[in-house]
């Protein structure tokens, strides 16, 4: 039989055809358990990091597959761990997956032997790697539905590639049925043209499968116990093995090195993309636009290149989006513009706010609606009210500021004493004039005005101009003499006479 592998990335075909719509759409699969194979290191991707939690497509690769099968509704999901287990485990975890540690790991047919009892009762078991993110929930339905109503013992997901070569092959009897799966070193002249290979994803009959697993021998140089050697233990006393064909190979695709990282993260930003302009979102040149799964876009936004939307972002509509800015896990309402090269993180932008170019918002910042963010001004953990500017070189760190107040340029809240992070407090309709430091805790109050080139130390009260700059003194003549000075001291000395 043939040795295990994960598929890595290679040209692929995408297959398009009806479906039944009762194998894609049923969801009722309380008999089925599902088995994650986690376990392995990866060694080829040469990291220090189990392969299953490098990411691809904004999220671990393990956790792309237990959320599908989540969508799949089975009666449980069972994650095989071992290297680097307790990491794994806390990813999957939270997901509400059973763990089942695998030490030593012998094999994918060992991994099923030690999960035997978590599997339990389930009639039917799926297993599939844990290093294949792209596979989706209503092909997993469709490979379950195949194989309930074919009243098989197994049933392999398969694909089909345009290059197959470097993969065994699914060898037919006729219509679904699989006579063998057959390593490419062991295909036949006339063989060599089959292009459908094995996904290493598969379904059991339970009562069928674990008898077949007793028969299996560790006869192979890795003396370890193969999935695959189950199925031709199955074949050979005459059990059906179907082959339920994916829609989509890309969903095959493992991740053995960076550069199958690098391939399966590219597909998931496509159908992110897609998805958001089949629902009205303008992506322009979107092959260079970064989305990850949890983000929401609003219809008729508009999203320019090289734009990065991230974590658990939500954006409003009509919304415009420009050129190099990045919003991490944060919420931007109706109508907001985010002007080329922004960074907003943990932040939430009311309807009809504008900020940029070059701003910065970091965590907790919220800017209410109207309010007007400009170039290279910096927000942090701050609060700024409808209708407010801070428009040029500014920076509010733990500022609560009003309504219709307008800072001034070069503003700075002195929030930090070498100790302690401390607030500003501005209050409704405040002119803060340019160059002014707000040295906290300090509180300027409704309708004040602060003069430019200001050390706030104190309270300004409300109505009240606050100055706190040194008085100017003008001393005439003062700048010509210094030149005559200067020049004075320049002139060249004589140099004396030598004998």
């Amino acid at each position: 039989m043939p040795s295990e592998r994960q598929l890595p990335r290679r040209r692929i075909v995408k297959q398009r055809g009806a479906r039944d719509n009762a194998f894609v759409m049923a969801k009722n699969n309380k008999d089925v358990a599902i088995l994650i194979l986690a376990a392995g290191k990866g060694t080829r991707l040469k990291s220090s990091l189990a392969k299953v939690l490098h990411a691809a497509g904004g999220r671990p690769l393990v956790e792309h597959v237990v959320r599908s099968c989540i969508a799949v509704g089975p009666k449980k999901i069972i994650v095989v761990v071992g290297y680097q287990a307790e990491k794994v485990q806390e990813i999957v975890g939270p997901l509400g997956v059973e763990i089942v540690l695998q030490q030593p790991q012998n094999g994918t047919g060992h991994a099923l032997l030690v999960a035997k009892r978590a599997i339990g009762t389930a009639k039917y078991v799926v297993v599939l790697p844990g290093d294949a993110p792209l596979i989706r929930p209503e092909t997993l339905r469709a490979l379950v539905q195949k194989h309930k109503y074919g009243n098989a013992a197994a049933t392999i997901l398969t694909a089909v590639l345009g290059d197959p070569s470097g993969y065994g092959r699914i060898l037919r009897k006729g219509g679904d049925t699989v006579a063998a799966i057959i390593e490419e070193s062991q295909l036949a002249a006339e063989q060599r043209e089959l292009n459908e290979i094995n996904s290493s994803m598969y379904c059991f009959t339970t009562a069928k499968l674990w008898p077949a697993l007793a028969e299996v021998k560790p006869n192979n140089k890795h003396r370890e116990i193969y999935l695959t050697d189950a199925i031709g233990v199955l074949n050979a006393e005459g059990e059906t093995v179907l082959a339920e064909i994916a829609a989509d190979s890309r969903e095959m695709l493992g991740c053995n090195t960076r550069a199958d990282l690098a391939g399966v993260d590219h597909t998931f930003r496509d159908w992110k993309r897609e998805a958001l302009m089949r629902d009205g979102v303008t992506i322009q040149l979107p092959e260079t636009v970064l989305v990850d799964p949890d983000v929401t876009v609003g219809e008729d936004t508009i999203v320019e290149p090289c734009v990065q939307l991230l974590g658990k972002t939500k954006i409003g509509a009509r919304c415009i989006v420009k050129t190099g800015s990045v919003v991490h896990d944060s919420v931007l309402g109706d109508e907001v513009v985010v002007e080329a090269h922004c960074v907003i993180s943990a932040s939430r932008l009311d309807s009809d706010v504008v900020v940029g170019p070059f701003a910065r918002m970091r965590m907790e910042t919220h800017l209410k609606s109207g309010a007007r963010i400009g170039n290279f001004v910096e927000l942090k953990k701050s609060v700024v009210g409808e209708g407010t500017k801070a428009m040029h070189l500014t920076y509010l760190g733990d500022a609560r500021i009003g309504s219709k107040t307008n800072i001034g340029a070069g503003t700075i809240t002195c929030n930090y004493d070498g100790f302690h992070k401390n607030p500003t407090t501005i209050g409704n309709k405040v002119f803060i004039g340019s160059d002014a430091a707000l040295v906290a805790p300090v509180k300027v109050g409704d309708g004040a005005y602060v003069a430019a080139g200001s050390t706030i130390t104190e309270n300004v009260p409300a109505d009240a101009l606050g100055i706190a700059r040194g008085r100017q003194t003008n001393k005439k003549g003062w700048a010509s003499k210094k030149r005559r000075e200067l020049a004075a001291s320049e002139k060249p000395k004589s140099k004396k006479k030598q004998h």
